[in-house]
C-alpha cells in the first residue's frame, strides 16, 4: 500500500511517538494529545489492538481499537489517524482486518463524523462498511484543529468481516422518486420535507473549514444533518449509497408523512 508497513506496536517508546503523532494531525498540544502513550500501553497489554504504520522507518499513521460487545465478535476501532493522501488509513485498516480475522472477530466497528466528505467516502465506498447509528454529540465539544469547538456528533459504521464483500456505496446517479431533504444551497443547508422512501441529504464541501470561517454555517449544518440523518437512522432507515461524494443517499423502510 505505497510502501507503507504495518505492525503492531509493544513498546512505550512506540506508543509515546503515536501520542505525538495523534497531536500533530489533531493540531493539540503534545501534553494534550488524543490518546496517552500510558492508555495504548495498556491497551496493547490487555490484548487489544495498536499498530503503527511506517514509510522508510518514519510513523506517518497509527490506529488503536479495542475488544467490545458482543464479546468475542466485535472490535471497535477507536482512533485512527494517518498522513493524508498516501493510502496509509486504507493500510492500517486492511492490517487491522486481518488482526481480527486471525482472533475470529467478525465485526469492526468506529465512529466517524458525518460531515466530513472524505470519511463518509472512505467508510462507505472504499471499505463497505455501513452506517447504523447517530450518536448526538458522543464525546462533547471538541475544541481541536479538525472540530474547531463544534459538538461531535458522530455516525457508528459497522464493517462486516465474514459476510460476503459488499458493494461499494457509491451512487452515480439518482433512484428514481428520490428528493432532498437537505439540500447545500449556496454554502448553507436548507431543509425541506418530503415522503419520499429514498432521501438525499447533501453534506457541506469543507466542513473544516467552515468551522474556521464562519462557525454559524458549520452549525446550521450540524444541526440539519443531526435532524435529518439521524432522525433517518433512529427511524431504522438505512444509508444506501454516496453520489458524488457529496450527498448520503438514505432508503426508508415506509414511507413517512
Amino acid at each position: 500500500m505505497n510502501g507503507a508497513t504495518v505492525r503492531e506496536l509493544h513498546l512505550m517508546e512506540d506508543f509515546e511517538a503515536v501520542s505525538l503523532l495523534y497531536a500533530d494531525i489533531w493540531g493539540s498540544e503534545p501534553g494534550d494529545s488524543p490518546i496517552s502513550g500510558e492508555i495504548m500501553r495498556a491497551l496493547s497489554h490487555a490484548g487489544n489492538y495498536v499498530a503503527g504504520a511506517y514509510e522508510d522507518g518514519r510513523l506517518v499513521g497509527a490506529s488503536v481499537a479495542f475488544l467490545g460487545e458482543p464479546i468475542g465478535t466485535s472490535l471497535h476501532s477507536h482512533i485512527t489517524g494517518a498522513v493524508m493522501g498516501r493510502g496509509v488509513g486504507l493500510a492500517l485498516k486492511m492490517h487491522q482486518r486481518q488482526w481480527a480475522l486471525a482472533r475470529r472477530l467478525t465485526r469492526i466497528t468506529w465512529t466517524y463524523d458525518p460531515l466530513i466528505r472524505r470519511n463518509a467516502y472512505f467508510n462507505l465506498v472504499k471499505l463497505g462498511a455501513r452506517p447504523e447509528e447517530y450518536l448526538t454529540s458522543f464525546y462533547g465539544a471538541m475544541d481541536d484543529a479538525i472540530n474547531g469547538g463544534d459538538e461531535s456528533d458522530r455516525v457508528l459504521a459497522a464493517w462486516y468481516l465474514t459476510e460476503p464483500t459488499p458493494s461499494p456505496l457509491e451512487v452515480t446517479e439518482f433512484p428514481t422518486g428520490a428528493a432532498h431533504r437537505v439540500r447545500n444551497r449556496e454554502g448553507r443547508p436548507e431543509i425541506a420535507k418530503t415522503d419520499a422512501e429514498t432521501v438525499l441529504v447533501d453534506l457541506p464541501d469543507d466542513i473544516e473549514a467552515l468551522r474556521r470561517t464562519d462557525p454559524g454555517a458549520a452549525r446550521a449544518w450540524r444541526l440539519a444533518v443531526r435532524e435529518t440523518l439521524g432522525d433517518l437512522l433512529t427511524e431504522g432507515a438505512h444509508v444506501v449509497g454516496l453520489h458524488e461524494r457529496r450527498r448520503y443517499v438514505i432508503q426508508r423502510t415506509t414511507a413517512h408523512p
